[in-house]
C-alpha cells in the first residue's frame, strides 16, 4: 500500500466543486480497490463499517459523483463492490501526489542568491558562499534575490574527474561523511562550505573508492534545481 503520511489532505477538484481527502478516507478507498469489498476495506482502515459508509456518501455528495458501485450487499455485508471510473481516477491522483511527495523527500537545501542573468542562455548564476551553480532563468527573479535551492539527493552525480557532459553544475569537494542505509551509501560532501548529500549504490561506492576526506566532483543538471524566492 502508498504510504501516505499522517496529517496528508489530498484536495480534490470537480468542475467547480472540491473536497479533502484525509489520511483516513484515502486508505478507505485504497483497500475497497484491492479488497473488493467495503467491509473488509473498513477493517484494513480501522473503522468501522459504518464509518466508511459515511466517508463515502460524504465524498460523493460533496463532489456530487458516485466513487464505488455498490454500496451495500454482499457476502458479509459491502462485497462485491468496486471503485466507480471516478473513484479509481481520485485514488490515482493521490498516488500520484504521494510518490512525488516521497520521490522528494531527501532534497539537499541551499541559501544564495542572485549573481547574474543571461536571458541569451536562458540561464541565471546563484551565488552560494564560495560558489557558484547555474540554474534555468526565471522570469520573477533579479539579481540581488535571495532564494533557496533545493536539489534532490538522487539527481547528485559523483565523479573522479570532471567530464563533458550535459551536467552544467560540476563542483569540486570532499567527502566528510559516509552512512550505510538500507543497502544505500549516503554520501555527504563539503562543496565551497557548503555540506551537499546524495545516494549511491553500494556498487558505486566501491567503484569510484568513495572514503573520508577524498576529493570528488559532485555534478548535477540546472534543470535539477528547484528554487523558492525567500
Amino acid at each position: 500500500m502508498t504510504n501516505v503520511k499522517a496529517g496528508v489532505e489530498y484536495k480534490i477538484n470537480l468542475e467547480d466543486k472540491s473536497f479533502l481527502l484525509d489520511r483516513k478516507k484515502y486508505k478507505l478507498l485504497d483497500n475497497i480497490n484491492t479488497s473488493g469489498s467495503i467491509t473488509e476495506a473498513a477493517i484494513l482502515t480501522g473503522i468501522s463499517y459504518r464509518t466508511a459508509l459515511n466517508h463515502i456518501d460524504k465524498i460523493e455528495d460533496s463532489l456530487g459523483i458516485e466513487i464505488v458501485n455498490s454500496k451495500k450487499g454482499g457476502h458479509g455485508g459491502g462485497g462485491n463492490t468496486s471503485l466507480s471510473e471516478e473513484g479509481f481516477s481520485i485514488l490515482k491522483e493521490c498516488k500520484k501526489i504521494n510518490a512525488i511527495m516521497e520521490l522528494h523527500r531527501y532534497v539537499n537545501e541551499i541559501e544564495g542568491t542572485v549573481k547574474k542573468i543571461d536571458p541569451s542562455k536562458g540561464i541565471m548564476i546563484i551565488k552560494m558562499k564560495d560558489i557558484e551553480i547555474n540554474i534555468p532563468l526565471k522570469k520573477n527573479y533579479a539579481i540581488g534575490d535571495k532564494i533557496l535551492a533545493l536539489i534532490n539527493y538522487d539527481n547528485i552525480f559523483l565523479m573522479l574527474e570532471p567530464q563533458e557532459s550535459s551536467i552544467r553544475n560540476v563542483i569540486k569537494g570532499n567527502i566528510v561523511e559516509l552512512s550505510l542505509k538500507n543497502n544505500i551509501i549516503r554520501v555527504k560532501i563539503d562543496i565551497g562550505g557548503i555540506n551537499i548529500f546524495c545516494d549511491v549504490t553500494v556498487s558505486a561506492e566501491k567503484e569510484l573508492g568513495l572514503d573520508l576526506g577524498k576529493e570528488i566532483y559532485v555534478g548535477f543538471k540546472a534543470m535539477s534545481v528547484a528554487t523558492l524566492k525567500l
